[in-house]
């Protein structure tokens, strides 16, 4: 049995816990998960993980240790961490012969030479670009592929976890939340799910899976109406969406983050891929199932629902991304 030591990068987040979980359960595979706050390694051992080490995109002198005898990584990176991550490319185009396979995430549409758009042309709207969210996640992938690696890119559709963090403490005390999604249906993504297709990418490795492009969506796209209905079941009470104008997304959360929600409201989003089924063989985790039951490292969405994250109501995220 040959060994296989994989780098799990973001470890201590949504998708990272899961997938260290699930690699921890293949004896041929040797976890080494990363974190940025010393707090947190305990719990990625508990997990499973064989090794935890710090690991910091903007300090390089953290990479040496991270990467020494590693043959796969897994990689993830929040937007405001986009040019510590190109700089880490580079350092694993260097160890082109020691790294066999990256698998990186990203998001449908990213713009690639395998669905090409022009960057001057919107969806939806004459004159707008594309989201540079979106700019972000393929700059993510191209800049691993241009450095000669084996890539894989998981493009997947909007977090099932992410649609209804901002409004946690509304839905908590009120019973409601709000968004500009309103009948529009998308088909979002379990976050369990998307690590199960890393740890098959990483587990079958890239004689199957390099310089492939995967996009991993939920089961049935769902409109506002029916997301609340399924939280409500959830929490055994009636939870009510309030439709939200665009404008005042915006001005809660800023430009960024409300150009990349028009491709939810626009349809971008809607269809569902076979990917996940082909990779795993069985159907992508509904919301209702990823709200009501554990993933692999033992939590339910519902309790993961009211855990922090990046977006916070008055507050634009991505204004010194932009800036950069």
């Amino acid at each position: 049995m040959t060994q296989k030591t994989v780098l799990v990068t973001s470890a201590t987040g949504r998708i990272g816990r899961e997938l260290v979980a699930r690699l921890a359960s293949d004896p041929a595979i040797t976890v080494r998960a990363c974190y940025f706050s010393a707090d947190k390694a305990d719990s990625l051992t508990a997990l499973g993980a064989d090794d935890v080490v710090k690991f910091d995109l903007s300090d390089p002198s953290t990479w040496e240790a991270a990467l020494e005898g590693v043959d796969a990584v897994y990689s993830a990176s929040l937007d405001p961490m986009l040019q510590g991550h190109l700089e880490f490319c580079k350092e694993l185009g260097r160890r082109r012969a020691q790294i066999s396979h990256v698998v990186r995430v990203s998001c449908m549409g990213a713009d690639t030479n395998t669905a090409s758009y022009d960057a001057d042309q919107h969806a939806s709207r004459a004159g707008a670009g594309i989201p540079l969210m979106l700019q972000h996640y393929w700059w993510g992938e191209k800049a691993l592929i241009d450095e000669g690696l084996n890539v894989t890119a998981l493009r997947n559709n909007f977090f099932m976890n992410h649609l209804l963090k901002t409004d946690s403490e509304t839905i908590e005390t009120e019973g409601w939340f709000s968004n500009p999604l309103g009948d529009m249906r998308n088909s979002f993504v379990a976050t369990r799910d998307i690590a199960e297709a890393a740890a098959v990418v990483l587990t079958e490795g890239p004689d199957r899976h390099a310089n492939k492009f995967y996009d991993i969506t939920g089961p049935a796209p769902q409109s506002m109406a029916e997301i609340a209905a399924d939280l409500g079941r959830a929490m055994d009470r009636t939870i009510e969406y309030r439709p939200q104008s665009m404008v005042d997304f915006e001005a809660d959360f800023g430009a960024t983050r409300a150009e990349f929600f028009e491709y939810l409201t626009n349809g971008f989003y809607t269809r569902c891929s076979p990917d996940f089924y082909n990779l795993t063989g069985h159907k992508p985790t509904s919301y209702y199932d990823y709200l009501t039951t554990k993933g692999a490292s033992g939590e339910t969405g519902l309790e993961e629902l009211w855990q922090g994250n990046l977006w916070k109501k008055g507050e634009d995220a991505m204004k010194d991304a932009v800036k950069g």
